[in-house]
């Protein structure tokens, strides 16, 4: 099992914590940590926009990442959420072991 975490930015706490809740739920993510007050310059629509947002870390099997971006884009209220995956190399074997117990597929 290749375990992965997932950023994804949200304008707000309620908007995360619906999207954490309905990937744990749905058993796509085993921990969804939410860090608040992310300071965010971007440029969009020919503008340079500066934002607060709230950081999701999603931790998932890699073979569930089309499911957790189906369901983030499912519940985003961006236009273009941020969506980025990034393998985990190396951790502690019982935590990836959990990561795999908690995303396993439903029998």
């Amino acid at each position: 099992m290749s375990a992965s975490i997932v950023q994804c930015s949200c304008p707000d706490a309620e908007s995360a914590s619906r999207i954490a809740h309905a990937l744990i739920e749905a058993r796509l993510a085993a921990c969804v940590q939410a860090l608040g007050g992310v300071s965010s310059t971007y440029r969009w629509n020919e503008a340079v926009t500066v934002s607060t947002e709230v950081l999701l870390l999603i931790k998932t099997r890699r073979e569930r990442l089309e499911a957790v971006r189906d369901c983030v884009l499912a519940l985003h209220p961006y236009e273009l959420p941020e969506i980025v995956a990034v393998d985990i190399a190396s951790g502690h074997p019982p935590y990836l072991d959990w990561i795999a117990r908690e995303t396993a597929a439903p029998a």
